[in-house]
């Protein structure tokens, strides 16, 4: 049986190929809106972070979701992408 082919996506901070499920997407759509989207589906310019608190510290510190969104990053998505990566941990 033919194996089911595994989308793969790369997190914008450590920029390793990850299965989708395995990232988060955070968008910005057309009218300047930022926010975690949690479907994938979703219209807007996308950027995938791991489900690691490492990684979204990192990404926080380097400010590296601003530049590829091309935006500010309100500190509330920060935490709400901290509360998935724990919650994805336990």
């Amino acid at each position: 049986m033919k194996q089911k082919k595994v989308p793969l996506r790369k997190c914008v901070v450590s920029n390793e190929m990850k299965p989708k499920q395995e990232l988060i997407r955070i968008v910005r759509n057309k009218e300047g809106e930022v926010f975690v989207d949690d479907t994938g589906k979703k219209n807007g310019r996308g950027a995938y972070v791991s489900k690691d608190a490492l990684i979204i510290e990192k990404a926080k510190k380097q400010d590296t979701l601003a530049r590829h969104l091309n935006t500010q990053i309100d500190d509330s998505i920060y935490e709400e992408l901290e509360r998935i990566a724990k919650g994805q941990q336990s």
